[in-house]
């Protein structure tokens, strides 16, 4: 099993810092470093600056947003990427929600399965530099009728074949990303629940394409706080907020897809009431009525050893690249649960 850093957004206060943590990243061997985008930095900018400061780690949109560009211009900044990084660039995507897609776009959230697929397609065959041309339901490339003609990409990227990976948490989107991808991009995972929530559906996805969960992906992002197992509870109450906002919420209440995969992993009745007190304003409540259980569940916390154990059941989950998101209030600390990652793989004798 392979570690991964995720740097969440950029300019929360913490730009300096971040680009400290991808290199220390880099220096330790971590595998690949994602950054994020929803409606304030997007991940192009973030990736190219962090990949001319890096030497060896691989850099990843954790997501572009598909309803933010068309295909082929992702298959531009992906081949551009590539080309700039010297062949260590993955592309991450992701339909966003009804929220951000709808109102900081104005792109309808609707059909985001095909959607999605026909944008992979597209993409997929953008970079292999044939002269593009494509009839779909959501896309046609050239329009009909007009001046338009197919027209190939011009940039080579390094690499003939740039591993795609497709954010997903439901169980149609988990299949299709087994079809259609070469890795899946996961959040809040609990290595209990792993195989009902996400790897059944992925084997099955890959099955449909005619191959195995060999070779593919499965990248979930974890947060990481290091301590005291006896203080495994009070770390575990510094992400309440986060929890709440994406169980509570993150999306309407008919669509939230974080409230549902609580559900799935069999907290109903948690996750509702999380909702409730959310919705109506209590933020504070909401983040008082996540379990702990569920916080313990789908993060990584305490002592290296107990990290360590926790990073067996991942990977005996079939986690094949384990994210760390790093928690800490100051630079040193963020550091030091960055090298307690690679620590804490050693000692589970998954380096």
């Amino acid at each position: 099993m392979q570690l991964g850093i995720n740097l969440g957004y950029w300019g929360a206060g913490m730009d300096a810092d971040n680009l400290a943590v991808a290199q220390e990243a880099d220096r330790l061997g971590y595998a690949v470093c994602w950054a994020a985008e929803a409606y304030g930095s997007d991940a192009a900018t973030v990736l190219t600056w962090v990949a001319a400061q890096t030497e060896r780690i691989d850099v990843g949109s954790a997501i572009f947003q598909i309803p933010a560009r068309q295909p082929a211009m992702t298959a531009m900044t992906a081949a551009t990427l590539d080309s700039l990084s010297k062949g260590r660039f993955r592309l991450g995507l992701g339909v966003s929600g009804p929220q951000v897609s709808e109102g900081w776009y104005g792109v309808k959230f609707d059909k985001p399965l095909a959607r999605t697929r026909e944008y992979v397609e597209i993409v997929r065959k953008a970079m292999t530099r044939e002269r593009l041309s494509y009839e779909g339901r959501h896309w046609t490339l050239p329009l009909p009728d007009g001046p338009g003609k197919p027209i190939k990409l011009t940039v080579h990227p390094q690499r003939e074949h740039i591993p795609l990976y497709i954010a997903a948490i439901g169980p149609k989107n988990l299949e299709q990303t087994g079809e259609i991808a070469d890795g899946a991009l996961l959040i809040f995972p609990s290595a209990d629940h792993l195989e009902e929530t996400a790897v059944k559906h992925l084997r099955a996805g890959r099955e449909k394409a005619g191959q195995t969960l060999d070779g593919f992906d499965i990248c979930p992002t974890l947060p990481l706080a290091l301590g005291d197992d006896k203080d495994v509870p009070s770390l575990a109450d510094t992400f309440r907020p986060y929890t709440a906002l994406y169980v509570g919420g993150m999306g309407s209440r008919k669509q939230n897809f974080y409230n549902q995969l609580a559900q799935r992993m069999g907290y109903e009745r948690e996750a509702a009431e999380i909702q409730d007190k959310y919705l109506a304003g209590d933020k504070e409540g909401a983040a008082g009525a996540v379990p702990h259980e569920l916080i313990d569940q789908t993060t990584l916390l305490g002592s290296v050893d107990r990290i360590a154990d926790r990073m067996k059941a991942y990977a005996a989950a079939g986690v094949t690249t384990l994210t760390l998101a790093p928690a800490g209030f100051t630079l040193d600390e963020r550091l030091a649960a960055l090298r307690a990652g690679t620590e804490a793989l050693e000692r589970a004798g998954l380096a």
